[in-house]
């Protein structure tokens, strides 16, 4: 029969979230959250992670790759003119023959060099193109990985919720964090944290028998993130420091805790 504890110990919830129960069992999730308010909380707060992951970042398509390169080269095609030269004909005359051919030669060439740096050029776009479309695959390839991550971890039966609450520094701050000690993982939900200006940074720490250890500084353009996992700590710690981070935390800059179970 399910309860709540095996509701949360199985994943149910993010089971239902991802439409992978029968109906049944959708019903008796569903009289859970309508008569249970801290399971609708909790609930309401992974429906929200959920959708954050799934939106974070919106990609725009590369430009259009040229289909095809210069297909063929125009080539001229002339009628030659057979002269026939007369026994007693001035030297002079050949030596315009002779003009003539080269300055049409070196027309020809001239025409011939000006295609070949078109289509260098040509070739050479497109390369630049192809390096810019595999950097960008590259690029979504590693966005898909880490945020792959942050999903197996949202939804991993041994994930832990942890609700930072802001102190007097940050009222109505908030952070919700994951922590998962099976898989050593860490991602948090930093949407009700402040704004700060551009010489600071939220810096989050892990307390280990008394000593703060570096648990990442939080970024100012992702919501949802992962975040450094530190064995046997013992709560977790936001602090305010200066922007990129700091070696060791403000104490009185410290905006919010928690202590973990």
């Amino acid at each position: 029969m399910m309860d709540k504890k095996t509701l949360l110990e199985n994943g149910l919830l993010e089971q239902y979230l991802l439409g992978e129960l029968n109906a049944k069992e959708c019903e008796q999730i569903e009289q859970f959250l309508a008569s249970d308010t801290e399971l609708k909380t909790y609930f309401d707060q992974l429906e929200q992670d959920f959708e954050t992951l799934g939106l974070e970042n919106a990609i725009t398509p590369p430009s259009a790759i040229k289909s095809q390169l210069l297909d063929t080269i125009t080539s001229s095609s002339g009628t030659s003119k057979v002269v026939e030269l007369k026994p007693n004909t001035n030297s002079k005359w050949y030596l315009g023959i002779a003009a003539s051919v080269a300055a049409l030669l070196l027309v020809g060439s001239f025409w011939l060099y000006n295609q070949l740096n078109e289509v260098k050029q040509q070739l050479k776009t497109v390369e630049n193109e192809k390096t810019e479309l595999n950097d960008k695959l590259n690029e979504l390839n590693q966005q898909i990985e880490d945020e792959t991550a942050l999903f197996a971890t949202l939804v991993h039966p041994d994930t832990e919720q942890y609700i930072l609450k802001g102190n007097t520094l940050i009222p109505n701050g908030k952070v919700v964090s994951y922590v998962n000690h099976e898989t050593k993982s860490v991602v948090i939900n930093t949407e009700r944290l402040p704004e700060l200006d551009a010489e600071h940074d939220y810096q989050m720490w892990a307390d280990v028998e008394g000593e703060m250890i570096n648990m990442g500084v939080i970024s100012k353009d992702s919501n949802l993130m992962a975040m450094n996992y530190i064995d046997h700590a013992e709560s977790l710690n936001i602090t305010i420091e200066p922007a990129g981070g700091n070696d060791h935390p403000t104490v009185e800059k410290l905006v919010t805790n928690i202590y973990l179970n």
